[in-house]
């Protein structure tokens, strides 16, 4: 067992969690987005921030899958009995499936933690990105909306 290929595994999961609350955030961003298509009138702006949820929900979908991936590899790798003899035959899989560029193949258990949480930071970003996004257009809101 490799307790530290254990730990960022546990916590890569918590990529699971990040990509479900931003999945809710872009779902609104859709369902706002088509109300036009309800009769709602349409708001140039509101249609700006729709947009900007969602594409920086799609780079967190897109880390998402990214950070799942390693986190299922690590957990596997986590309990090998031959580490190094796993991790060859994991590099050869990847460079197979033009996962992994030939000049990442070898690297350390150390840089590959590291490259594997800097995926999970990148993700938090893209949903704290979101997060900013929605929060700045619901306090630009009027709390009073024009009497007609």
């Amino acid at each position: 067992m490799h307790p530290e290929l254990q730990l960022v595994a546990t916590l890569l999961r918590r990529g699971r969690d990040l990509d479900r609350l931003s999945t809710a955030l872009s779902l609104m961003a859709v369902g706002i987005g088509l109300s036009p298509l309800l009769g709602v009138s349409a708001n140039p702006l509101l249609a700006l921030v729709c947009s900007l949820v969602l594409l920086s929900g799609l780079g967190e979908k897109y880390l998402a899958l990214r950070v799942a991936l390693d986190a299922d590899l690590f957990r596997q790798l986590a309990a090998a009995e031959q580490l190094d003899s796993q991790t060859r035959s994991l590099d050869q899989a990847l460079l197979a499936l033009g996962l992994q560029k030939e000049a990442q193949a070898g690297r350390s258990w150390d840089a590959r933690c590291q490259g594997a949480l800097s995926l999970l930071r990148k993700q938090l970003l893209c949903l704290l990105l979101q997060l900013f996004v929605v929060l700045t257009a619901v306090l630009s809101l009027p709390l009073y909306p024009p009497q007609g």
